[in-house]
C-alpha cells in the first residue's frame, strides 16, 4: 500500500516485578506484545500511543512478512504523511494486558503452576490496562506524548490523560465514551452469557481440552457485530435479500444472516473466547464519572488538550456520549476541539473514514510535531524478540 511503514516486527517485553491490579489481587511476569513505526527523538517527546479496540492488537500498521495479504488494523491512518505521520512522530502499538495476541492474558502460562490462566485469571479494568502500558512507555524511553484510541481505545486515552498528566500533551478520542451506556452493557452481557453457555466452555479452563467454546465465541461475535453497523449500513449491505431462497426452516435464509454467520466463522479462529470475557468486563466497569464525582472533575485531574471526533451513525457510541465529554472538558477549562462526521458506517466508520479522520488529524497535531527531528535515539531491544501475529 501507498506510503506503508513495509515490514515490521511484533516484540514483546517483559517485567518480573507484581503489578497490583485494581480488583486488589496481582500478576506477575507480564509480557507485553507491541509494535513501532518510526523514530523516538532525543528529547523522548515526538511519541504517540495508539490503544487499539476490543479485539484488535498491536500490529496496527504494515505487515509482519511479505506473504501478508491485509496490513495492520489501522495501516490507512499510521505511516508516512498520514494522519500519525512517521516521518515526524515515533508510533507505539502495544497489545493490551487480558488480550491474547501476544500479552499476558488467560491464555498466557500462569507461572505459578505452568499451566494456562484460564478462570485463574483476574478480572481487570481499562485502569489495569493503562497500568500496564506505563511500563511499556518508561521501558521505551518516552518522556512526552500523544495518545489516541478508537472506541475501548478511546477509554484508554481518557484514562492515560487523567492518570498521567505529566506524560500526555494531546488526547484523541474516536468514536468512545466516559462510560458505557446500560444498552451496550447489555449487548456485552449477552455475549459473555453465549460464551460461558456454550458446552466447551468448562468454566474457562479449555485450553487443554480438544474443543474450545468456539460456537458461544461466534455467538457473542455476531451480538457485536450487529452493534457495529447501523440500520442505514445494514439496509445498504443486505436489504432483505435472501442467500438463494426462502428454505423453510431454521437455517441461513438471509443475506444478512449469512455474513453474520461468516464473521462469527472466521473470529473464532483468531481470537479467544476468554478474552472476550475479561475484556468486555473491563470496559463495562470503566466510569472516571463515579470515581471522581463528575467527569468534569475527572478531566481536571488532566494537561491534555484534546480532540473529541465521532460520527453521526453511531448508536453504539452516540454523539451525545461525545458531547458530554467536550462539556465536561469545557467546564474542567480544558483546551478541547470537536467534530462530528457524517458516515453511512455505523461505529465502524472509525476504521474506515480514514480520509477525513486524516484532514483532521494532521491538522489538529501540528502543535505536536518536533522542531528538529535530526536527533534520534534507538529503541531499547535487549529484551525483544520476534512474535507472530497470532494468538498465544
Amino acid at each position: 500500500m501507498e506510503n506503508s511503514v513495509g515490514l515490521v516486527q511484533t516484540k514483546f517485553c517483559k517485567f518480573d516485578d507484581e503489578i497490583l491490579l485494581e480488583s486488589g489481587k496481582t500478576l506477575k511476569n507480564i509480557q507485553i506484545a507491541y509494535e513501532t513505526y518510526g523514530t523516538l527523538n532525543e528529547a523522548g517527546d515526538n511519541a504517540i500511543l495508539v490503544c487499539h479496540a476490543l479485539t484488535a492488537d498491536a500490529h496496527a500498521a504494515g505487515y509482519n512478512s511479505p506473504e501478508d495479504k491485509k496490513p495492520g488494523w489501522w495501516d490507512t491512518m499510521i505511516g508516512p504523511d498520514k494522519a500519525f505521520d512517521t516521518n515526524k512522530f515515533f508510533i507505539i502499538s502495544s497489545n493490551i494486558l487480558g488480550g491474547c495476541k501476544g500479552t499476558t492474558g488467560p491464555s498466557s502460562i500462569n507461572p505459578d503452576t505452568g499451566k494456562p490462566y484460564g478462570h485463574a485469571f483476574p478480572v481487570i479494568t481499562i485502569e489495569d490496562i493503562v497500568k500496564v502500558q506505563k511500563k511499556l512507555i518508561d521501558f521505551l524511553g518516552v518522556k512526552k506524548m500523544v495518545v489516541v484510541g478508537g472506541s475501548m481505545g478511546g477509554m484508554q486515552a481518557m484514562e492515560w490523560s487523567i492518570k498521567h498528566p505529566d506524560y500526555v500533551k494531546t488526547t484523541i478520542i474516536i468514536a468512545s465514551t466516559a462510560r458505557l451506556s446500560a444498552q451496550a452493557i447489555a449487548f456485552n452481557a449477552v455475549g459473555r452469557n453465549a460464551i460461558i453457555s456454550d458446552k466447551f466452555f468448562n468454566n474457562g479452563d479449555y485450553y487443554d481440552n480438544e474443543n474450545s467454546p468456539d460456537y458461544g465465541l461466534a455467538i457473542a461475535r455476531m451480538v457485536g457485530h450487529i452493534t457495529y453497523l447501523c440500520e442505514e449500513a445494514m439496509h445498504t449491505k443486505f436489504g432483505r435479500d435472501f442467500k438463494d431462497k426462502p428454505n423453510f426452516d431454521f437455517g441461513v435464509d438471509f443475506q444478512v444472516e449469512s455474513y453474520l454467520e461468516y464473521q462469527g466463522r472466521i473470529f473464532v479462529d483468531r481470537f479467544d473466547a476468554n478474552s472476550y470475557l475479561y475484556i468486555t468486563k473491563a470496559i463495562d466497569y470503566y466510569d472516571p464519572i463515579s470515581k471522581f464525582g463528575s467527569l468534569e472533575n475527572a478531566f481536571k485531574q488532566s494537561n491534555s488538550r484534546f480532540l473529541i471526533i465521532c460520527f453521526n451513525s453511531d448508536w453504539l457510541f452516540t454523539t451525545e456520549q461525545s458531547k458530554e465529554m467536550v462539556t465536561a472538558l469545557i467546564g474542567a477549562g480544558k483546551e478541547v476541539s470537536f467534530i462530528e462526521l457524517e458516515s453511512p458506517c455505523g461505529h465502524d466508520a472509525f476504521l474506515i473514514e480514514y480520509k477525513e479522520q486524516t484532514k483532521i488529524i494532521k491538522s489538529f497535531l501540528k502543535k505536536d510535531e518536533p522542531a528538529n527531528n535530526t536527533a534520534q535515539k534507538p529503541v531499547p531491544s535487549n529484551t525483544t524478540q520476534f512474535i507472530k501475529n497470532r494468538g498465544i
